[in-house]
C-alpha cells in the first residue's frame, strides 16, 4: 500500500518528500545521509525532524506516532540518539558559523552505536553557513558512513556547498506551498481570522513557518514595515547616505537578520518586476499591502532595472554565504540600487533612522 504525506502526522505539505522518506524507511532502502534545499522557514528542520521521529518510533512503522516516548523526546530534542546541531555565533557576535569542532563532537558520537533508537540521527541545519574545515570534515563521515546512522543538513540550495557534499547526499528540494494551503493551516491549526490568513499567505510566498512566525509575533510585522520603509528612503538617498546605512546593518544586526533583509528586499523587488512584466490583470505578487507602492516603483524602473537589482541581492546573499565581508558586500549592493530623483527629505530620512 503507497504511503502518503497524510501519514505524517506534524507535517503540512511536502507530501513528495513524504512519501519518498517514508517509502525508504519501509522498504530499507535508507540513504546514509540526506539533503534538504528550499527557502528559509519553508519547514526544512520540521520535517527533518519529523524524519527522525519516522526512524526510532516505539511504534515501528513508517509514519512516527508522535506520541511515544521516542517521539516526545525528539520533539523536545532530548533523545540521546538524535541531534540537532545549529550554526553559532562568532566571538564578534556578528556572524553565524557550522564550526569544525561541531563536526568533530558529532563524528564521535556516530561512532557509538545507538543508546536507545534503532539510528543514531544528525541533524544539522543552515548548511551553506559551515566552514570550509567543517565541510571538509564531514566528507570523512559522507565517504565512510558507520552503520545506523543518517545524516540530514539543511541548506537555502546547494550552490554554496561543496560539490563533493552535495554528490554524496540524496537530495530534496522543497518548494513552497500553495498559498491555499497556507491560509487554510492558518485557519485551521491557529485559528487566524480569515483577514490574517489571506495576507500572511501573501506575505510568506508560501513558506508556512514564515506565516506562522509572522501570525504569532506582531513585532515581526512593525519590523517588515519600517525594513520596506528604509528600502523605500534609500531609492531617494545618494550613496553617502547608502553606505552610512550599509555600516549600520553590519554594527547593528547579527549575520542571520541581515540574510532577512535581503531576502525581503529581494522579494519586494520581485514584485515590481512581475508588476512590470504582467500586461494584463494584476501581477501575482508577494507583498500585497504594498501593491501601490510596487506599481508605482514598476512604473519607474520597469522589469529590466528590477530583475538586475534581484540578481545583485541574489548575488550578495551568496558572497555573505561565503563569509565575505558583510560591510563591504553591502556597500556594494548599494551601489546597484537605482535612484529615485528628487532626493527625498525628511520623511524618508527618518525612515533609515530606524536602524539607530
Amino acid at each position: 500500500m503507497p504511503v502518503t504525506g497524510t501519514d505524517w502526522p506534524g507535517v503540512i505539505g511536502h507530501e513528495w518528500a513524504i512519501d519518498l522518506l517514508a517509502g525508504a524507511l519501509l522498504n530499507n532502502r535508507l540513504a546514509h545521509a540526506y539533503l534538504l534545499t528550499g527557502p528559509a522557514f519553508i519547514g526544512k528542520t520540521t520535517l527533518a525532524r519529523v524524519f527522525a521521529q519516522a526512524l526510532n518510533c516505539g511504534a515501528g512503522d513508517s509514519a512516527p506516532c508522535l506520541s511515544c516516548r521516542s517521539c516526545q523526546l525528539i520533539a523536545n530534542d532530548g533523545h540521546p540518539d538524535v541531534r540537532l546541531i545549529e550554526p553559532v555565533l562568532s566571538s564578534s557576535g556578528r556572524t553565524e558559523t557550522l564550526r569544525i569542532d561541531q563536526v568533530r563532537g558529532l563524528q564521535r558520537e556516530l561512532a557509538l552505536s545507538p543508546y536507545e533508537g534503532r539510528y543514531r540521527v544528525a541533524v544539522m541545519t543552515r548548511f551553506q553557513q559551515a566552514s570550509l574545515g567543517a565541510a571538509n570534515a564531514l566528507l570523512k563521515t559522507l565517504e565512510e558512513p558507520p552503520e545506523r546512522v543518517v545524516l540530514v543538513l539543511t541548506a537555502d540550495s546547494v550552490s554554496p556547498l561543496l560539490p563533493t557534499i552535495v554528490s554524496r547526499c540524496q537530495s530534496l528540494a522543497l518548494r513552497p506551498l500553495p498559498l491555499e494551503k497556507v491560509e487554510s493551516a492558518l485557519l485551521l491549526h491557529w485559528h487566524a481570522n480569515e483577514g490574517q490568513a489571506n495576507q500572511l499567505a501573501h506575505l510568506s510566498g508560501g513558506r508556512l513557518g514564515l506565516a506562522v512566525r509572522l501570525l504569532t509575533d506582531s513585532h515581526l510585522l512593525d519590523r517588515r514595515r519600517e525594513q520596506l520603509d528604509a528600502l523605500d528612503a534609500l531609492l531617494g538617498e545618494d550613496r553617502a547616505a547608502r553606505f552610512r546605512y550599509a555600516e549600520k546593518m553590519t554594527r547593528t544586526k547579527q549575520g542571520t537578520m541581515v540574510r532577512d533583509v535581503l531576502e525581503l528586499w529581494s522579494g519586494w523587488w520581485r514584485d515590481v518586476m512581475l508588476t512590470a512584466a504582467w500586461k494584463v490583470g494584476s501581477a501575482p505578487i508577494t507583498n500585497v499591502d504594498r501593491k501601490d507602492q510596487i506599481r508605482a516603483a514598476a512604473n519607474r524602473y520597469g522589469m529590466e532595472s528590477a530583475g538586475a537589482v534581484v540578481r545583485s541581492i541574489q548575488e550578495t546573499l551568496r558572497q555573505l554565504d561565503r563569509n565575505a565581508n558583510t560591510r563591504l558586500a553591502l556597500e556594494v549592493l548599494m551601489l546597484s540600487l537605482p535612484y529615485r530623483y528628487p532626493v527625498v527629505g525628511a520623511r524618508h530620512s527618518a525612515a533609515l533612522g530606524t536602524l539607530q
